[in-house]
């Protein structure tokens, strides 16, 4: 699903972005509730980027990346936990491009985020190539996501890869 955001664009530099699991739902401007088995995701688009919500029997948690009032850490290269007997992964890397080579990758990621069943993208008013993509997938064992977050005025690209492997704690369906 792609979409024009009605709010001015609020994260505005890759390096201000911070990752935060387990933080309380934030407003969203645009949601998508997908059911994957014994466990559900939300995609959330928010003004300052992006937020997934998990939930399942034993209640919800949350991954954000967005530029978070007292959060000024850069993003982490990579994380790797246990969340409520999940075993969750997180890696994130910027792509700097030269102005023609990064509008046209905005481009083909959002052809691949218009239509796309597990898909949800926002464009900032402005510029078309100011977005926040968001896909997932899954089955029972296994869920992932990968988000796109563009900063036309740097030239950047923020991409991040999510996923949680069923452990122990969770009985697969």
């Amino acid at each position: 699903m792609l979409t024009t955001l009605q709010t001015p664009y609020t994260d505005t530099r890759a390096g201000e972005l911070a990752w935060c699991l387990g933080s309380a739902p934030l407003p969203a401007l645009a949601v998508l509730d997908l059911d994957f088995g014994p466990a559900a995701l939300q995609l959330r688009l928010l003004g300052a980027s992006h937020q997934v919500l998990l939930a399942d029997e034993q209640g919800i948690c949350s991954e954000t990346v967005a530029c978070l009032p007292g959060r000024r850490a850069p993003l982490p290269a990579r994380v790797a936990e246990r969340v409520r007997g999940w075993e969750y992964e997180f890696a994130a890397r910027i792509e700097t491009l030269p102005r023609h080579a990064f509008a046209a990758r905005a481009q083909e990621l959002l052809a691949l985020m218009e239509g796309h069943p597990s898909g949800l993208a926002g464009i900032f008013p402005g510029d078309p190539s100011a977005f926040t993509a968001l896909v997932a997938s899954g089955d029972g064992e296994r869920l992932q996501w990968r988000t796109w977050h563009a900063y036309p005025q740097e030239g950047t690209l923020v991409c991040t890869r999510s996923a949680l492997t069923a452990g122990n704690g969770v009985q697969a369906h």
